[in-house]
């Protein structure tokens, strides 16, 4: 993975010398709230609704052993004893005092890690696929871009102040597993017909208000324009977007105002201007770059190691976590495994100082030191050998992270809502404990298959609830907590909006709204067919009608039975 340079270190010290003297400020009252409102967000920190939050970026996801052990000694020293990953492929501290906030930024800064531009009107953390350079599915690693985009996009002077937040993200293999399609910029590396390295540009993308499936405005890009291309897409929004009106300020709007086809027209123009500058990428800078990401020291292993296979046809709970949380890998005998942070009881996304701290000992241990954050909210452990799957297993569900869900209901996408965040209209965090718990039989799970349920507590989305197979979202009727249900939306290749299926619900009748529309999907699925094909292949009003054909009973504030 890749190591900072002294630029690297010198820009961070620089940063935390600023910030520190701009927190001294505030505390002695020379800043006041407003002044200091800019200052702290282009460091991470947010003032939510009972303390400070600190987002502390992991660019493209990845992690090495050391950094994970310092994301638990803040949480531990400066928190409350855990951390939330999000669906940025970062970590937020919910609980932070503002006086420690430089000592935090210098400890991140000792194992090379900040926190600029995780908020702001800037270019936020550039995502990726979790499982990048060992995937079986794999064109084009796309890490060295990424770190190409990380290095480019940092302190960016023209772009530190855009109209709104903006969103990149690049996937390298058959499968999209970065939701490109959803992001501001979606990048995929491709080979064009004469085997040259390339990328297929994706503008206009987001969810949020109004959620927009990206426009495809150039089918292969070569590598060593990247920089410039985007660099005259970032100009033409920065020219045209919208700054009188921060909900129509994303660059989305910008492309469905004018059209994909007329905003394609000006960044090419655009380009015509930039296209040879400094900033084409030579191979040189890119060799330099992947040179960070070799392969580790892999052993020359057999497949399917007969130890491993022996104890996925001897134990059922082995073989159910091997079938869910296990995924091929592109190096014979090695596997990638995800260790879930959705076990039931627990906040989606939220791991504990012993959890981090141990997570950490099972990297050094199983993967070469180094892990990876998933968009769903999971760690991952990118190289594990076949022959060490079992051990790995036992020891994770030795602490909580081993419950065999990823890809079903209980694997949920779901943000802080209301419980941290001042901008949500409803709490998240209840909703989705309570749906695991309506839903806590492994074998039922199992038996529903593959299916996506994601959670927002307000419309901005951070839970990505518009792409979720099952979305729900929080919103606000007349000071009340009510929750608006949509069903057939996807990430991926096969990227869908989903379609809101009526009028929202109560909190407590959430449980039952879910297992209605499973009920409906079990009905009537053909075998072997996902809950959003079966969505598709349908429609919403089958589900509609059978959600909203009697009255969902629930239990009112007085503890009487009530019937909405």
């Amino acid at each position: 993975m890749y190591r900072y340079d002294q630029h690297d270190h010198q820009i961070i010290k620089e940063r935390i010398a600023q910030y520190r003297d701009q927190v001294r400020r505030r505390l002695a009252n020379e800043l006041t709230e407003e002044e200091f409102l800019p200052l702290r967000l282009q460091n991470g920190l947010y003032m939510q609704r009972h303390a400070y939050m600190l987002r502390v970026a992991v660019p493209y996801g990845m992690l090495s052993s050391a950094q994970l052990r310092m994301f638990a000694l803040i949480s531990k020293k400066y928190d409350r004893g855990y951390g939330h990953f999000t669906t940025r492929q970062n970590i937020q501290f919910n609980w932070i005092d503002l006086e420690q906030t430089p000592e935090i930024l210098e400890h991140l800064a000792s194992v090379e890690m900040h926190a600029i531009q995780t908020s702001g009107n800037c270019m936020r953390n550039t995502t990726s696929d979790e499982f990048a350079g060992v995937a079986a599915d794999e064109i084009i690693d796309p890490r060295p871009y990424a770190e190409i985009l990380r290095q480019w996009t940092t302190f960016h002077p023209e772009f530190a102040f855009l109209p709104r937040k903006f969103k990149i993200a690049i996937n390298g293999s058959l499968e999209d597993r970065a939701a490109i399609a959803v992001h501001d910029i979606g990048l995929t590396v491709v080979h064009n017909n004469a085997g040259e390295a390339g990328f297929k540009v994706m503008v206009g993308g987001g969810m949020g208000r109004t959620p927009i499936l990206g426009s495809v405005i150039r089918d292969f890009l070569p590598r060593e324009h990247v920089l410039t291309y985007l660099e005259a897409i970032l100009r033409i929004y920065n020219q045209h977007g919208r700054r009188d009106n921060k909900y129509k300020a994303r660059i989305k709007i910008l492309v469905k105002a004018i059209g994909a086809d007329e905003f394609r027209r000006q960044v090419e123009e655009e380009w015509l201007n930039l296209k040879d500058s400094p900033a084409t990428l030579t191979d040189d800078e890119f060799n330099r770059v992947a040179s960070f990401f070799t392969s580790p020291a892999y052993l020359t292993l057999a497949a399917n190691d007969a130890g491993f296979t022996a104890h996925v046809g001897e134990n059922k709970a082995f073989a159910n976590w091997v079938k869910r949380n296990v995924k091929t890998h592109k190096v014979a005998g090695y596997r990638s495994v995800v260790l879930s942070l959705k076990k039931p009881g627990v906040p989606p996304g939220d791991a504990t100082t012993d959890q981090m701290e141990f997570i950490a000992d099972l990297a050094d241990k199983y993967s070469f030191g180094e892990l990876r954050v998933t968009h769903e909210q999971n760690l991952v452990l990118a190289d594990v050998q076949e022959a060490q799957l079992f051990d790995l297993w036992q020891a994770a569900k030795s602490h909580g992270l081993a419950t065999p869900n990823i890809g079903l209901l209980t694997d949920m996408i779901c943000c802080p809502g209301g419980d941290f965040c001042s901008l949500a209209n409803a709490k998240s965090i209840p909703i989705a404990l309570d749906i695991t718990d309506r839903f806590n039989n492994l074998d039922y799970l199992h038996d529903i298959g593959e299916l996506e349920l994601n959670i927002s507590g307000c419309i901005n989305a951070c839970g990505h609830h518009h792409i979720g197979n099952i979305g729900i979202l929080g919103v606000d009727k007349d000071g009340s907590e009510w929750y608006q249900v949509s069903i057939g939306g996807a990430q991926g290749c096969d990227a869908a909006i989903g379609k809101i299926i009526g009028p929202s619900f109560a909190a407590n009748q959430m449980p039952e709204v879910i297992e209605r529309l499973i009920t409906v999907y079990l009905r009537e699925r053909y075998e072997d067919e996902k809950f959003i094909e079966t969505v598709q292949r349908l429609g919403v009003t089958p589900f509609k009608e059978f959600v909203y054909a009697t009255a969902i009973k629930t239990t009112s504030l007085h503890g009487e039975d009530d019937y909405a």
